[in-house]
């Protein structure tokens, strides 16, 4: 079997939408110069596409015409380092995702500890933003939450009577041992983000001690979200407003 057809047949394998590249089409060391020539064929037939340099997806085509692959399977050769997730997306289009806003991104947000990533391509936009703490394949969904509390007041067109029951749900949703682990992520948060997640698990009425929570507040700080007791019961027991 040539080359091509080994790559033909393994990318048929592949579902569509879903991003690939060299290393998901298993060549042995000789072949990476008739892989690329194979996936340049097939790039200009329309059979794949490229995102960039190195990875590409096959097309799902639809009733409303081409679908392209979801923003995590774009952005994943960014995400990842010798396959360890080192970032995550943050920003408009994590709180679309969310359902805190409507409005779509231009440019997505990356978030990583110790990695700046910038992206400027055809397909992809993406400025870097800083992580409070080391991201990993477990914890990138808490952070993501924590960063949507963060930036609340900066969301546009944000609801709060809606917010916070979105809020809510996603943390009443968490098992206990990762509840407890966002409020441990939350110490390395600014203190706004403390304070409400305080009063959110307080009106959830989570069951273990807040004191470390509470304690980590200047005691003396008022926070204003535009939050009142009425949307956030709890709101007053953490000094916002």
């Amino acid at each position: 079997m040539s080359v091509s057809e080994k790559i033909s047949r393994q990318i048929q394998a592949i579902p569509e939408d879903v991003s690939f590249g060299y290393e998901q089409l298993r060549l042995a060391p000789g072949e990476f110069q008739s892989a690329a020539k194979a996936l340049e064929r097939l790039r200009r037939k329309g059979t794949i596409k490229r995102i960039s340099k190195g990875r590409f997806y096959r097309p799902r085509m639809t009733i409303f015409g081409e679908k392209r692959p979801n923003e995590e399977q774009l952005l994943k050769p960014y995400l990842y380092e010798n396959g360890k997730r080192i970032a995550y997306i943050t920003g408009l289009s994590l709180y679309n995702q969310l359902g805190l806003t409507t409005q779509i991104p231009t440019t997505w947000q990356i978030a990583s500890r110790d990695k700046r990533i910038f992206i400027n391509t055809e397909a992809i936009q993406a400025s870097a933003v800083k992580s409070y703490v080391d991201v990993s394949e477990d914890n990138y969904r808490l952070l993501g939450l924590l960063d949507a509390m963060k930036d609340l007041k900066q969301i546009p067109d944000v609801d709060l009577q809606s917010a916070i029951p979105i809020f809510k749900t996603s943390i009443g949703a968490l098992p206990r041992a990762q509840q407890e682990e966002l409020i441990g992520y939350a110490l390395s948060y600014p203190p706004r983000v403390r304070a409400l997640l305080g009063a959110l698990l307080e009106d959830l009425t989570y069951p273990e001690d807040l004191t470390n929570l509470k304690q980590s507040l200047n005691p003396l700080s008022k926070f204003d979200l535009g939050i009142s007791a009425t949307e956030l019961q709890s709101a007053p027991n953490w000094s916002i407003v």
